[in-house]
């Protein structure tokens, strides 16, 4: 079972995953990484801008992890001046993967986490809200805190229970686009959203590997993982 995880890139280079120094996200993909490999998954970490015919090929499922705030001129958005954008080697694989799988392979598993679900929205026709702080007296409730979420809306194939989730972003989905809203935080925030017409699609504004109940938390992975086995 082959899982690719879309992570950040050195400076000046393709394929390697880094570490990030102050934002802690290393520390996430590598708890994820765990989590995969403990229920049957093997991770790719290096995402090669120049394979991903072959990572499409091979790969049974993806997983698109937390990291800076992606770049909207793409979108039709100028990027808020207090963002911090994202590499853009990074993006433009990203942006070129979710394209691929939704035109070519949307049959595989994919799970956006943080700036992953904000990327399959935008990709899904979807805004941003781009700096909670101009927008939401409570954004700080949202960086590096734990707050609830509770499902909302009906007819999904993925649901997800009310719980509490540990969330680090400056950033929402304000617009889902053509995705579906599974889940709001209790102020109102998109928590997760997913893709109807695939069979698992789904993103999650909160950090799975930093949530401590299980059905919110780690327990997301062995479902991308059960997905990719049917």
């Amino acid at each position: 079972m082959r899982m690719l995880f879309a992570t950040s890139h050195e400076a000046g280079t393709d394929a390697t995953c880094r570490r990030e120094r102050s934002s802690g996200h290393g520390r996430d993909w590598c708890v994820a990484c765990a989590a995969v490999s403990a229920n049957g998954g093997h991770q790719v970490l290096s995402p090669i801008p120049e394979l991903l015919p072959e990572y499409l090929r091979r790969v049974d499922a993806f997983v698109l992890t937390g990291g800076d705030d992606p770049r909207t001129e793409p979108f039709g958005v100028p990027t808020h001046p207090a963002a911090t954008p994202l590499h853009p080697k990074r993006q433009a694989f990203e942006s070129a993967l979710i394209s691929a799988l939704a035109t070519t392979r949307p049959e595989i598993p994919v799970l956006g986490v943080c700036l992953g679900m904000q990327l399959l929205a935008l990709h899904a026709g979807g805004t941003l809200d781009q700096h909670m702080p101009d927008t939401r007296s409570d954004a700080a409730r949202h960086w590096d805190a734990d707050h609830p979420v509770v499902p909302v809306g009906s007819g999904s194939h993925i649901t997800l229970p009310p719980g509490i989730v540990r969330s680090k972003h400056k950033q929402a989905v304000s617009d889902p686009g053509r995705l579906r809203v599974v889940a709001l935080s209790d102020d109102g925030v998109i928590e997760a959203v997913t893709e109807p017409s695939r069979r698992f699609a789904l993103g999650v504004q909160w950090h799975p590997e930093r949530t401590p109940d299980a059905a919110l938390g780690l327990d997301l992975f062995k479902r991308l993982i059960a997905a990719a086995r049917v």
